[in-house]
């Protein structure tokens, strides 16, 4: 049998092109993990409490040994206290709270808001960071938004990413929910991330709204990560909803070490 040699030209352009596709997968494989900042060895406080309808117990608990296994050393709080320990508060690289329908005093709100301006990230779902304190508006202004009704109560909807190049959703697919649907007022300059779209099944004047579900942005020099989903902790079986949230935590503990990402993208146009 008469084996054909293939010409050195073409030998030449296929090897180009397989170290070519090659190396292009390991650049991407590369990025994607330096674009979502490893959580070892970053400090987290976690804060729960308040309503207890929404589980900030469980929640905390169900999120804390995820953390832990990327290697996070965690502290946890049940009280607000802990937000007016300076040495705590300066050491801390990210916060996440879960507080519903509380009270803050204003020692605690100054130290919560001070910790965040200086560098240290918040993250958040449902109403344990966008209904904590409906009296502080400064808070408010931190988070990037305000739950103000779940028309329906629990319900099945819809979460759409929106953002699919952001690496907190890069991949993921819209997924269902069956909890409550937040809508909320929001900041026009969040970066989002995912959003719902209303019916009028309970209120027919939001027919067609569509409310952001995910956001990122920023308060002085720290990250805010907020998620919408999580009436109760099970919420978090839900695959989608969990992976982003970890990616969202991710994201926000680097405050301290990476530089702002710029995206003001405003919803209204100006000048």
């Amino acid at each position: 049998m008469i084996k054909k040699i293939l010409p050195l030209k073409f030998v030449s352009v296929a090897m180009l092109f397989f170290l070519t596709v090659n190396a292009n997968q390991l650049l991407a494989q590369n990025q994607s993990s330096e674009e979502l900042p490893s959580l070892k060895g970053k400090k987290i406080l976690m804060v729960w409490g308040g309503w207890k309808g929404h589980e900030p117990e469980q929640f905390t608990y169900k999120l804390k040994p995820l953390l832990e296994k990327e290697g996070a050393i965690v502290t946890v709080s049940d009280s607000l206290g802990v937000y007016t320990n300076k040495k705590l508060m300066a050491s801390v690289d990210l916060i996440i709270q879960a507080w519903t329908m509380g009270k803050i005093s204003q020692e605690q709100e100054k130290g919560l808001l001070e910790a965040v301006r200086n560098g240290a990230g918040i993250a958040g779902v449902h109403g344990g960071l966008g209904d904590s304190f409906r009296d502080n508006t400064e808070y408010q202004f931190m988070v990037g938004g305000q739950w103000v009704a779940h028309p329906g109560g629990v319900i099945d909807y819809t979460v759409e990413i929106t953002d699919r190049k952001d690496p907190v959703t890069r991949g993921i697919k819209n997924f269902n929910m069956h909890s409550e649907q937040y809508y909320m007022h929001v900041d026009p300059n969040v970066k989002v991330l995912a959003t719902t779209t209303f019916n009028a099944d309970h209120s027919e004047w939001i027919d067609g709204a569509v409310i952001p579900v995910a956001w990122k942005k920023t308060y002085g020099k720290g990250r805010v990560f907020y998620l919408s989903v999580g009436h109760v902790a099970k919420d978090f079986d839900v695959p989608e909803a969990m992976e982003i949230l970890v990616r969202g935590v991710k994201w926000a503990g680097a405050s301290k070490y990476l530089p702002q990402e710029e995206w003001v993208s405003p919803v209204y146009p100006g000048k």
